[in-house]
């Protein structure tokens, strides 16, 4: 299954990811596509309720796939906190099934009812998180219950009941806008004009910074980001002991990645001197013991975001790899600068 998987991706890449479009002859579909986002959308936007009374931020993308949304908002979060807010996360809990929403998730909240993004943010962050797949209920959780005075909507631009204040569009910096089709010819969720009525585009990876004048020829978007990843420590998961990233270097790993561009990970520990062997399985991914099992009992090494659901079987081999947002001080102070123009932040 695992090679098949792995197919799979390989196969998507080749056909969004690449210059030409092999899947041309689905363009009806695309166009359909986009006609129902479209009133979809509209219709989403004629029946949003009045803005509310917090400063709302929405973290999204408008390519399918991983782009690195989660860590920016926990680096989000952590700016805003030494800036003076009380930040609360809203998520959709994606492979989460709570049974009752809204849902108030804890570092020790399973999984398998948050869903694996909302637990890691509430473990890394510390700040509230509130689960709900209408994240204007959830929204209106945070402030009856007075969680904060700040929301961050963690994958939210496409969910357009919710009211917002400033919108953030992250890419994947290799991969950018692949082949600048809707889907299911290309990986657009939204047609490339979107970027016009954003606040912030975010590009994950250096990569970028030599494509960038290329990708987004001719679109009318706001100044570009970049945003880095940096491998901040390993995590054992049964102990949570931590041990440098240097430890990697010379060690034959087995790399396990249920997220949506494992490729990524796969070279950040080849980056660090590790020799790679890929594990890739599904997005969101529901882990079982036997995904974590090695014929030798060499390093089993995975994303934060999966190792919040493997804690309680997780083999003595197994460790994470936490990874840091690192932004420029540029972006800071204008990130900074346009939510207070939204509200001040309150004391508690």
């Amino acid at each position: 299954m695992n090679a098949l998987q792995s197919a799979m991706s390989a196969l998507v890449e080749r056909l969004w990811y690449g210059s030409k479009r092999p899947l041309a002859f689905l363009a009806p579909l695309s166009w359909l596509y986009r006609s129902i986002a479209e009133a979809r959308r509209r219709a989403a936007w004629d029946a949003r309720d009045a803005s509310l009374p917090v400063p709302v931020i929405v973290v999204g993308n408008i390519t399918a796939g991983g782009t690195g949304k989660s860590p920016l908002t926990a680096w989000l979060v952590s700016e805003l906190v030494s800036a003076g807010w009380r930040p609360v996360i809203l998520s959709r809990g994606y492979g989460g099934d709570a049974g009752q929403y809204p849902l108030a998730v804890a570092a020790d909240t399973s999984p398998d009812e948050a869903g694996d993004e909302p637990v890691m943010l509430a473990l890394s962050t510390g700040c509230p998180v509130v689960v709900d797949p209408r994240r204007r209920r959830a929204a209106d959780y945070a402030l009856e219950n007075n969680l904060g005075d700040l929301l961050i909507c963690d994958d939210g631009l496409q969910h357009y009941k919710l009211p917002r204040d400033l919108e953030l569009s992250v890419f994947d910096g290799r991969r950018g806008i692949g082949n600048g089709a809707l889907i299911p010819v290309g990986p657009l969720r939204e047609p490339i004009s979107r970027l016009a009525s954003v606040d912030f585009v975010i590009v994950n990876g250096k990569e970028f910074s030599e494509q960038a004048l290329e990708t987004f020829a001719g679109v009318d978007h706001p100044a570009v980001y970049s945003m880095d990843l940096e491998p901040a420590s390993l995590v054992h998961l049964k102990t949570g002991v931590s041990r440098p990233v240097g430890d990697l270097d010379g060690k034959t790993v087995t790399a396990v990645a249920g997220i949506g561009n494992p490729a990524r990970f796969f070279d950040t520990l080849r980056a660090l001197g590790a020799d790679v062997t890929e594990r890739a399985l599904p997005d969101h991914h529901r882990f079982r013991p036997e995904d974590l099992t090695t014929d030798n009992g060499e390093l089993i090494v995975m994303t934060a975001k999966d190792a919040v659901k493997c804690r309680d079987f997780a083999p003595e081999n197994a460790w994470s790899l936490v990874v840091e947002a690192r932004l420029p001080e540029q972006f800071r102070d204008a990130f900074l600068a346009r939510v207070s123009q939204c509200a001040e932040p309150l004391t508690s």
